[in-house]
């Protein structure tokens, strides 16, 4: 038995010499391939990967707000969206800032040069003359003594938390623009949950009005009647534009029953004098970029900062507007869900204003009629039971956001009964239906920046007229929407939508006034980037140079 084992021994190590040497040369030649790779031109998929990440297996990266560890290493390199964001926060304090280019397409509007370093200079203005430094201090002793004063060393702009959260968005970044030409410092009235649904902006300061600001109480009450309202003032001549002391703040009334007077903000000339006025208390539910583009003492600061001027709210709104980890996790989770996987996605946001029990069938039929007619979504097969299905099927979902659950019920109603002509798998999905408008509940207000953020991540957007909601999305996103047309008397509207001219907000209440000429003026006419809006015939709104007349 010994010899048997020791025969079976010598046999096998015979075997793995063997083995071995006839491996030795196609191991070395790997050694010297991998050591050594081939010069030709062969593209490093690795690094594809990174730069073009197909959206639908976006959620492969699995980010969230659950994910708190650090930025992956392949991370876009556009996180910070071309230099619009300032590097330097911490991820875990804001995970939308840095995660953002995971859900959303890179923007092909690049953000001018001029318009970066002026941001820069903002934030160390901000950071100087933000809440609790020295300097603040200081303008708010000179704010409770109620005294005119001279130049100070620095200015505000505050901006109250008023109206829904649509408008919300769209003033602030009104304000914001307006801080920015006029070297003033913003802050925020945090409201009931500016804090819960938005992350910081600038670097260092918060941007958050301090809760011990001597004004705060009135806030709430502030009107165009209000005594130290800059339109009152005015009309009764307390205050000029030859006024050398004026009052050390004073309240900016611009929303939508603004007076004539009010509307003067608009001149150069009453621009010199608020210009002395070291606290302004701006209260206003109007996106009024667009009268800004119509002052001549803005106009050249206006043209270096957006060369392409549809694109005003889509870089400030990437700027300012990040969601709070919260609101992020609703975001993240639903898009991971119901959107990631498909191979389009298109979003609809509806909107009604007319009375009664929603849904309304002529708004559906709207809704059916644009889609279909701007092949949007697939035609459906009416006549024929089945369809067999392709054996590569496109899947398209379809983001709809409404109060009301009756009109994404339709739509997916539709293509659960009957196949899409041409093999497409439709998905319908409704994040939430509300049922009325809940602008004053924080879980209300976190679902409407979620879905407002959600269709800012679609291909293709359609929209309902005089929605701001709608407006944030297309600006958010980059995307020039169709506009479903308002229904007159109960009935969709032919054509039922239009392509909208650009991606920039409208101004609903704008002035119609010549300011040198001192009489009234068609607005919408003066110059070629500013025209009357599609959705509401006197609005304003800034259109690019291919629009241009």
């Amino acid at each position: 038995m010994a010899v048997i084992k020791s025969g079976s021994g010598a046999m096998s190590f015979t075997k793995a010499l063997a083995v071995s040497l006839i491996s030795l040369p196609f191991l070395f030649t790997l050694f010297i391939l991998y050591r050594n790779p081939p010069s030709d031109p062969t593209p490093d998929f690795r690094e594809a990967r990174v730069l073009d990440v197909p959206p639908r297996i976006v959620n492969a990266l699995k980010l969230g707000p659950e994910d708190n560890s650090s930025q992956p290493a392949d991370m876009s390199k556009d996180s910070l969206l071309g230099g619009l964001l300032a590097a330097g926060f911490g991820e875990k304090s804001c995970l939308s800032r840095y995660q953002s280019v995971l859900y959303r397409k890179i923007s092909p509007y690049k953000p001018s040069s001029y318009l970066l370093s002026r941001l820069r200079k903002y934030e160390d203005l901000h950071k100087h003359c933000g809440p609790h430094t020295k300097s603040y201090r200081k303008t708010i002793k000179l704010l409770k003594s109620g005294h005119s004063v001279g130049p100070t060393d620095c200015n505000y702009v505050v901006w109250i938390s008023y109206s829904g959260l649509g408008n919300r968005i769209l003033t602030l970044a009104s304000a914001f623009l307006y801080a920015l030409l006029t070297n003033r410092v913003l802050l925020v009235d945090r409201g009931k949950d500016m804090a819960d649904l938005f992350c910081e902006p600038f670097p260092e300061k918060s941007w958050l009005l301090p809760l011990d600001f001597p004004l705060l109480p009135k806030f709430n009450s502030i009107n165009k009647e209000s005594p130290h309202c800059f339109g009152k003032m005015l009309k009764n001549n307390i205050i000029n534009s030859s006024t050398e002391q004026p009052p050390p703040f004073l309240y900016i009334y611009l929303s939508h029953d603004y007076g004539d007077h009010d509307k003067l903000f608009f001149c150069d000339q009453e621009q010199t004098l608020l210009g002395k006025v070291p606290w302004l208390i701006m209260k206003t539910n109007n996106y009024f970029v667009p009268s800004l583009f119509l002052m001549p003492s803005f106009e050249q600061e206006l043209s270096k900062l957006f060369p392409e001027k549809e694109t005003t709210f889509h870089h400030l709104g990437r700027y300012l507007f990040h969601p709070s980890n919260q609101v992020w996790g609703l975001i993240t989770r639903f898009y991971k869900a119901y959107l990631a996987e498909s191979n389009e996605r298109i979003g609809i946001q509806i909107r009604t204003f007319d009375s009664g029990t929603a849904p309304f069938q002529y708004v559906i039929d709207q809704i059916m009629a644009c889609t279909l007619k701007e092949k949007l979504l697939p035609e459906v097969n009416r006549q024929e039971t089945f369809v067999t299905p392709a054996e590569n099927q496109k899947s398209i979902a379809v983001l709809m956001t409404s109060l009301n659950s009756g009109y994404s019920e339709a739509v997916r109603n539709m293509y659960w009964e009957q196949s899409a002509m041409s093999g497409e798998v439709v998905s319908v999905y409704q994040p939430s239906h509300e049922e009325v408008q809940q602008s004053e509940k924080q879980g209300h207000n976190r679902k409407a920046w979620a879905e407002m953020y959600l269709l800012s991540t679609t291909e293709a957007l359609v929209t309902s007229a005089w929605s701001t909601f709608g407006y944030v999305a297309q600006g958010l996103g980059g995307v020039t929407p169709w506009i479903l047309y308002k229904p007159q008397n109960r009935t969709a509207p032919d054509p039922p939508c239009g392509r909208a001219m650009s991606m920039e907000p409208c101004f609903h209440a704008p002035p119609f006034y010549d300011c040198k000429a001192k009489t009234g003026v068609d607005t919408g006419a003066l110059v070629p980037h500013v025209r009357h809006c599609e959705d509401m015939s006197w609005g304003l709104k800034l259109v690019g140079r291919h629009r241009e007349l």
